[in-house]
């Protein structure tokens, strides 16, 4: 993609950008969220991009949005000093910043801005590694980019298209800008359609070895990539910044006294999600949509864990997950925990089956989650009855590989069998 989709400038190499980061804290806004560890996060969310140095950040209180400017005249005066003073190139604004907004406070600050949804898809083009995952960026990059094209131009100041005797005036620069985006989502469309088919045959094939998919989800940062890694020797890229994994990543693992299953590492989520990645996101979780047992990875040593949880829970729901689909909460991260916090935490997960507390780094509590997986696809495990006619041998070879066969008796029209299957086999097998 190219990064002129971005506002970010490399034109000078690979030197650091200095950015000041801004939450604005609307006091109309009943659904805000508390301001620091806000704040803490857009700053995290920035230093995840390593072109970018945080040199300050602050917490702005808003009585109320001004439409043209966002901030109040006073405040902008302040802000432009302080900035000033620290050599500022980039303004963080961790929210909505309208495109009029964007410009008026670029030409009162002499810097260029980023909103969150712009930093965001900023963090995911640097991060795609896929073919899929590109696209999908490209895409939410051009969508987002479309509606910046919004600029206060006079009537003809923009203008070209020759002199306006024949055919009138000519078209916008805005428009053609508009068209030309257009005529690029077309084509990405296209070469998406065509990755799309490929992973659907590859899913295809994985749906003929149908063991059980166990996905990992959960908050940005919750420490899923290093509970993938441990339990699967993996080593997909696993650091204390958010968004470290982008691509879903699937492995198979054998539980302990328990089946082969698919391990799924997605990418995680986070408060305030784009709409513009929305549908990326549905691209990339299919696995999740499909998954027999969830794992919910919490950081339950974050400040605001519990409104982490939440946003996942929002997200899921709006992805369409059955609500039925057997969930765990995998409270992790307990090593960073006081011992006598961690021992609460402990206690309070032990009385309810579930919920673990573990914590990834150190292996504590793993051996109990990988028990609880095998014991809660054991559950999940169903018999049936089936009337097989004698045409009907690819069926019958197909219960016997999958072993979930229990009792088999011929009759006069075929056969009659007993299996104990999971859902996921048995929608398998009904596609068949």
């Amino acid at each position: 993609m190219s990064r002129a989709t971005f506002q970010i400038d490399e034109s000078d190499g690979p030197g650091v950008t200095r950015a000041w980061v801004l939450h604005p804290e609307i006091k109309s806004d009943q659904d805000r969220r508390a301001p620091e560890p806000a704040l803490a996060e857009a700053v995290a969310l920035a230093r995840a991009l390593p072109q970018i140095e945080v040199v300050g950040s602050e917490v702005v209180p808003l009585r109320s949005v001004s439409a043209g400017m966002l901030f109040g005249s006073g405040k902008i005066k302040e802000l432009h000093d302080r900035m000033e003073a620290a050599e500022v190139e980039l303004v963080l604004v961790d929210g909505p910043v309208s495109p009029v907004q964007q410009r008026n406070l670029e030409k009162a600050w002499g810097v260029k801005l980023l909103d969150r949804t712009g930093l965001i898809l900023e963090i995911f083009s640097d991060r795609a590694a896929t073919r899929e995952g590109v696209l999908q960026v490209e895409m939410a990059a051009l969508n987002y980019q479309r509606t910046r094209l919004v600029r206060a131009w006079t009537h003809l100041e923009r203008q070209r298209g020759g002199l306006g005797f024949i055919g009138g005036p000519g078209e916008t620069q805005i428009e053609a800008d508009r068209r030309a985006i257009d005529d690029q989502l077309v084509r990405l469309r296209r070469q998406l359609d065509k990755v799309v088919k490929t992973r659907a045959l590859h899913r295809a094939a994985r749906a003929k070895i149908p063991y059980p998919i166990v996905a990992l989800v959960g908050y940005t940062n919750a420490g899923k990539s290093t509970l993938f890694n441990r339990l699967t020797g993996a080593e997909v890229m696993a650091k204390d910044m958010l968004f470290a994994t982008l691509d879903p990543t699937m492995r198979s693992l054998v539980l302990p006294d328990g089946p082969e299953i698919i391990l799924s590492d997605t990418v995680g989520f986070i408060s305030d999600l784009p709409t513009e990645l929305v549908a990326a996101f549905r691209a990339t979780l299919e696995e999740v949509l499909a998954a027999d047992i969830i794992c919910h990875v919490r950081d339950i040593s974050h400040a605001e864990t519990e409104e982490q949880a939440r946003d996942v829970r929002d997200i899921l729901s709006s992805l369409g997950v059955a609500e039925d689909t057997r969930t765990f909460e995998i409270w992790n991260k307990l090593d960073l925990l006081a011992p006598e916090a961690a021992e609460a935490l402990r206690a309070r997960a032990a009385r309810d089956e579930n919920v673990l507390a573990i914590s990834a780094v150190d292996g504590e509590g793993l051996d109990q989650l990988m028990e609880n997986i095998a014991l809660a696809l054991q559950g999940a495990m169903r018999e049936s009855e089936l009337q097989l006619g004698f045409a009907e041998g690819r069926k019958r070879a197909w219960l016997f590989e999958q072993d979930v066969v229990e009792e088999e008796r011929q009759t006069d029209e075929g056969f009659a069998l007993k299996v104990r299957w999971s859902a996921h086999q048995e929608a398998l097998y009904h596609r068949l």
